[in-house]
């Protein structure tokens, strides 16, 4: 970073690692993106950005105004972060179906909780359009702003940067991109750049194995936060992607 830069010029170009001792003799190298090393701590900071950014463009989001959004705690984290930056008033949903750290660090930045109940803190579809519609609400107030991450366009730009470090840190070799999927900004953002370097790269989403609608099966519960909203995301396109992979909370949390 350059000096006088502010806290969000902090937001991309993460390190990128191989994996060594979990990879097979003989395998493919299997690199990891350290999202973890934004500011924090979670890749949502590159949609969060790039959402408010757009808003405030072109005048949907007026200055001193306020943000709504439902969040499993990243994106509110990540939107708090910008908007405390940024000086925009920020409510956030959320429920105690997710990590009590993430709505104190969320409320630490500024923002200001709704707290949906859940049921013996189960993820579940009807959870989900519960915090949705109380995000509604909450947007009919009088100079407030909906980001409404499952149909906003605008966060999947904010990965294209994404695809783009991948393909320069790798020196131009990817052949396969894994990414789980919630809104399925990332994933999209992200292969979409990737493609216009290698159209052949394969494509592989992840979603819980009680959950997995994008494959085809019963919406359920889990507890892998961030993904599996139990429902097809709007903005997710089977025909980007080339196949679909699950895994069970159980699987998830042990390679963790």
């Amino acid at each position: 970073m350059t000096p006088g830069a502010d806290i969000l010029d902090a937001i991309g170009n993460t390190p990128l690692v191989a994996l060594r001792k979990i990879v097979p003799s003989g395998a493919a190298r299997i690199v990891a993106k350290l999202e973890s090393a934004n500011p924090t701590g979670s890749m949502k900071d590159r949609m969060a950005l790039a959402a408010i950014n757009a808003a405030a463009a072109d005048g949907r989001l007026p200055p001193g105004g306020t943000v709504v959004e439902y969040t499993a705690g990243t994106t509110g984290i990540s939107l708090a972060l910008v908007c405390a930056a940024k000086g925009y008033r920020l409510e956030i949903v959320f429920s105690d179906a997710f990590s009590e750290e993430k709505g104190l660090t969320m409320r630490a930045f500024g923002a200001n909780l709704t707290i949906v109940p859940s049921d013996n803190k189960k993820i579940t579809q009807a959870l989900i359009k519960r915090m949705i519609e109380t995000a509604r609400e909450i947007s009919k107030r009088p100079g407030v702003f909906w980001t409404d991450q499952l149909n906003n366009h605008d966060a999947i730009g904010g990965y294209h940067a994404l695809g783009d470090e991948l393909w320069t840190q790798t020196g131009g070799k990817v052949d396969a991109f894994v990414h789980s999927v919630s809104t399925a900004h990332s994933i999209h953002g992200t292969a979409r750049v990737l493609r216009r370097h290698n159209p052949a790269v394969h494509v592989a989403a992840v979603e819980p194995a009680e959950s997995a609608v994008l494959s085809g099966g019963p919406s359920g519960s889990h507890k892998i936060e961030g993904i599996g909203i139990g429902f097809v995301p709007p903005l997710w396109n089977p025909k980007e992607v080339d196949e679909i992979l699950t895994v069970t909370t159980d699987e998830a949390k042990a390679m963790a």
